[in-house]
């Protein structure tokens, strides 16, 4: 079986993709740091230790740990109480290494954040315009009838489990791929820019309305929070399969925009 190379992702497709993941890297770091000032989630419009939190991450001075509603997990060593750089013991929800900057610094975090997220949001309105023009939703996003069928859908995921790739179809997306890129692109992403233009003053001063549709400020955040979570379980999967898949086919496609497709060499020499 012999290889040849197929365009797979256009310019504007590659391009997004080092920016994104450079910017996302940047957010969620500095995000950490931000969490860090106060390591608690609630709903609605208002939230202060006093209130009841559905998740929160501290520690009783002896151990850390990350409660979610009822439920406690101890997590010393790694969340709420860790030991620094120096061996010395850090009271914070996320380690240093975890955070941009590696210090307790809200307000160069808040800058850092703030700063990159400008970056992270003209760069996805420019991808999506961009690929509205080029044919990228069309040609590879769209998910066609018949691959909403279930068994189609349970065929990919017992591929995927299986650990089968098809070499024959590299420049497609499986329905699989389809759904966690749409998902990824059209929902999480921008309810990260809308959260957090919910979570900014500046915004409730100008467009008021913004936090109540999310149900509140703390909603608000509380949602940002669980993209955020989402972004990077993906990002572990995504990295994960492009191991599995062929890390110099999948990192190749993504700086060339080829990818190895199989074909078939018969007995002839002819190749299919």
């Amino acid at each position: 079986m012999a290889e040849n190379l197929v365009q797979r992702h256009k310019a504007t497709t590659r391009i997004w993709h080092w920016l994104n993941a450079l910017a996302l890297t940047v957010l969620l770091m500095s995000g950490l740091m931000i969490f860090n000032a106060h390591p608690r989630l609630y709903w609605g419009e208002y939230g202060s230790r006093e209130d009841r939190a559905w998740l929160e991450i501290d520690d009783t001075r002896t151990t850390g740990f990350v409660k979610i509603g009822s439920m406690t997990l101890e997590t010393t060593g790694v969340l709420g109480l860790s030991l620094g750089a120096d061996d010395k013991v850090r009271r914070v929800a996320f380690p240093g290494w975890a955070t941009i900057p590696t210090r307790y610094n809200l307000g160069a975090a808040r800058r850092w954040h703030f700063a990159v997220a400008w970056l992270f949001a003209l760069g996805l309105a420019g991808f999506m315009a961009a690929s509205v023009l080029n044919g990228h939703i069309r040609q590879h996003l769209h998910i066609h009838k018949a691959e909403w069928a279930p068994k189609h859908i349970w065929r990919d995921v017992k591929n995927h489990a299986r650990l089968r790739f098809d070499a024959h179809n590299a420049g497609t997306y499986n329905i699989l791929q389809k759904f966690s890129y749409v998902s990824v692109i059209f929902i999480f992403l921008p309810l990260m820019i809308l959260t957090g233009l919910a979570m900014s003053p500046a915004m409730n001063a100008a467009l008021p309305w913004m936090h109540d549709i999310f149900g509140g400020r703390q909603s608000a955040r509380s949602i940002h929070f669980i993209c955020a979570a989402l972004l990077f379980i993906f990002v572990l999967v995504h990295l994960v399969m492009v191991f599995l898949s062929g890390p110099i086919n999948g990192i190749r496609s993504m700086i060339t925009g080829k990818v190895a497709q199989a074909r078939h060499v018969n007995v002839t020499g002819v190749t299919s």
